[in-house]
């Protein structure tokens, strides 16, 4: 196996508390996406169990642990069997995302943990190998790799679809757009907690030639 650098980390954050809310009004409407809870951080604690924010005056001075709402320690846990503990997102990916849907969807509005900074669009076969994260501490390697679907409420948030209208195939299209890694992947580590820092550099595994 071979490491090729995909690029440094460039936003680090977690979801406080979920993303869906209710969207008000008649009984039985559906949910909408809200990124109000998404807490930009310095440092994250990664684990086999999930993502801890590091809240602090700098990376080394940690005075604050925030729980994702994916740790399945978090008080209203989205924690599905671990296997959504850790997400990652490419801002290639949002560049085009924000050339089909337009300019309110900055890095990371997806709510995924690790933002990475890339030129090219990653598909599921260019992470099968994994991905290894550099840390001060020594390396991080997330393993398991999977394509996040995108839910339909962010898929109606993308597209600024009303609240009150029912989904028709624009919402139909933008979710298959936003699928097959598009909005981002979910990972598994398995190993001792380690934090991530901003500025971190991302390397995928590959088989060599």
């Amino acid at each position: 196996m071979a490491r090729l650098l995909i690029g440094p980390v460039v936003r680090l954050q977690v979801q406080a508390a979920s993303l869906k809310v209710p969207s008000g009004g008649r009984a039985g409407r559906h949910d909408r996406y809200d990124p109000a809870a998404l807490r930009d951080v310095p440092a994250l604690t990664l684990d086999g169990r999930g993502v801890v924010g590091l809240v602090g005056d700098g990376p080394g001075d940690a005075t604050e642990r925030v729980l994702d709402v994916h740790h399945p320690d978090h008080p209203a846990s989205r924690n599905r069997g671990g296997r959504n503990g850790i997400s990652i997102g490419f801002t290639a990916h949002y560049a085009a995302m924000r050339e089909r849907f337009g300019d309110h969807l900055p890095d990371g509005v997806a709510g995924e943990n690790l933002i990475v900074a890339t030129g090219a669009v990653m598909g599921e076969d260019d992470l099968a190998g994994g991905l290894v994260v550099e840390t001060a501490d020594g390396p991080v390697c997330l393993g398991g790799v999977a394509v996040a679907t995108p839910c339909v409420e962010f898929s109606r948030y993308a597209l600024r679809f009303p609240d009150e209208a029912r989904p028709d195939r624009r919402v139909t299209e933008a979710i298959r757009f936003l699928d097959d890694g598009m909005r981002g992947y979910y990972a598994a580590m398995d190993g001792p907690p380690t934090t991530v820092r901003v500025g971190d550099r991302v390397y995928v595994e590959t088989a060599t030639a």
